[in-house]
């Protein structure tokens, strides 16, 4: 058994340093590679991707996970994770041809190239062949994984563990009944504040400045996390050593910029404290994409768009920023980021009708995948739902069905990661607040007893332990979503005086 592990091990390192590789270039693709290199990209992705392949389909690894699995009670609890973890990977791996997997993965690199230039010339008819060949490989590729269940099932479970249509219609219905609402008091009600020092120009090395400044309170080690500037913010893990976040400045909309980086900046907290055991292995990240962007929206609103968080940061602001923010009262600032209204772009809107952008992509993925809605047909419905659920009328695709940059990358079921991963934050605020003087914290820009909390209950295990058995522990009960609706009601009633 020993022997076994051993060779467990060796094999697995040489997964991360390919894993690895892909990820250095993916980031270079996105940042700072020439749009003439994307040719030559794809590639070094095919043949990459059929070593990984090879790699990951090993009938030696696949011998020694077996062997280890079968004497589960013999390995240590880390090894037996991490087998298992590879025993799932392993299996989807081996049901996809090989030619097909090497040649997603080229397809796959074309669509991002062809939805970059297709969101800048507004040319949705550019990115369509290219969304239908992955929409093709998605249902393909379920099938393969599980042909007894929905497609969009399958790949709903490959992001989070469980997860399944019939449990998000119901999320989703008790938001539409809960919170529309809400969301129409508000309009009828009117701005409460004149927030037009949010469109005051504030200079991009200025901004730089800001962003600097927001990692530090953040608690986040730049010997360990960089910054980086894209088109859509994201944010890159190789491990808790290297974690590389991003973001967009617009001279006239620096809070997009501060909230983008507060929002990596969560996504990096997560990455960068997971245990040192478990750093190079596949539990070496984050346990879900829901339990991901838990953290990432916890700080981003929960966090950064409190009146503590920004009656703390606002002398900093002011202080890099123009002069129309001069006279700006915290307050004000709270009132002006936290400003709802029904709007066009998801990673712009505010905490109250955000989960509605999310919910519209749910709905759209399912008929797409579901085999009901044509590409073709795509923005027309999107346009559709924007009117029905947000009462906005779209002016062109750019700002409606090509401005996120997920589909381009395949990622088919990722969406209601961002909703879900709001509401269990809302939950762990509870517990946060009986265990620690939360508000009190924030005010004097002391973050560490809050990233410590959340260390020992979430960070640190990286995927040692799965999505429902950390809701428990950080949460001390089951997913609940009213505490994400109460938590919303409470706030904009507070907010808009309601």
């Amino acid at each position: 058994m020993e022997e076994t592990i051993r060779k467990f091990k060796e094999h697995l390192a040489k997964m991360e340093a390919y894993s690895h590789a892909f990820g250095v270039l993916n980031y270079d693709s996105e940042t700072v590679m020439p749009k003439g290199g994307s040719e030559h990209l794809g590639m070094t992705y095919a043949v990459l991707s059929e070593e990984m392949y090879k790699l990951t389909t090993s009938p030696d690894l696949k011998a020694w996970v077996k062997e280890i699995l079968a004497h589960r009670d013999q390995v240590d609890y880390i090894t037996r994770r991490e087998a298992e973890e590879l025993f799932e990977d392993m299996e989807r791996m081996e049901k996809i041809p090989m030619a097909e997997y090497v040649e997603y993965q080229v397809v796959q690199n074309a669509a991002s190239n062809a939805w970059h230039t297709a969101k800048v010339t507004n040319d949705f008819a550019l990115f369509a062949p290219h969304l239908e060949k992955l929409v093709g490989y998605a249902r393909k590729f379920a099938g393969y994984w599980n042909g007894e269940k929905a497609p969009y099932d399958v790949l709903l479970d490959t992001y989070e563990k469980g997860l399944t249509m019939a449990t998000l219609d119901e999320f989703f219905a008790l938001l539409r009944k809960e919170l529309l609402p809400v969301v129409e008091a508000v309009v009828q009600k009117g701005p409460v504040v004149d927030d037009s020092f949010l469109r005051a120009r504030f200079p991009l090395p200025k901004q730089r400045k800001l962003s600097d400044r927001l990692m530090a309170v953040l608690t986040i080690d730049r010997d360990h996390c960089n910054i980086g500037e894209v088109e859509h913010p994201f944010t890159t893990n190789f491990s808790k050593d290297d974690v590389r976040i991003t973001t967009h400045y617009h001279e006239r909309s620096f809070a997009s910029s501060m909230y983008s980086v507060i929002h990596e900046g969560g996504h990096a907290l997560y990455e960068l404290n997971v245990g040192d055991d478990i750093k190079y292995s596949p539990l070496g990240g984050g346990a879900s994409m829901s339990i991901h962007e838990s953290q990432s929206r916890f700080y981003e609103n929960i966090i950064g768009r409190s009146e503590a968080f920004l009656t703390y940061i606002l002398p900093d602001i002011q202080k890099l920023g123009p002069k129309a923010l001069k006279d700006v009262t915290p307050h004000d600032f709270y009132l002006a980021v936290n400003k709802s209204e029904p709007s066009l772009i998801r990673t712009e809107a505010d905490e109250l009708t955000y989960s509605f952008h999310v919910m519209i992509r749910y709905e759209l993925e399912k008929q797409l995948i579901g085999g009901t809605l044509a590409v073709k047909d795509l923005p027309a419905a999107w346009n559709r739902l924007y009117k029905e659920y947000l009462g906005v009328d779209v002016p062109n695709d750019t700002q409606g069905v090509l401005q996120d940059s997920h589909w381009s990358g395949g990622s088919f079921g990722y969406f209601p990661s961002y909703a879900l991963g709001s509401a269990y934050g809302a939950q762990m605020l509870k517990v946060m607040e009986r265990d620690l003087p939360v508000w009190e914290l924030v005010a004097k820009g002391d973050l560490k007893p809050i990233v410590a909390w959340l260390t020992e209950r979430i960070y640190q295990y990286g995927r040692l332990l799965k999505p429902n058995e950390l809701i428990l522990k950080a949460c001390e009960a089951p997913f609940d979503p009213r505490y994400y609706v109460d938590y919303l009601k409470d706030k904009y009633t507070r907010v808009y005086g309601l």
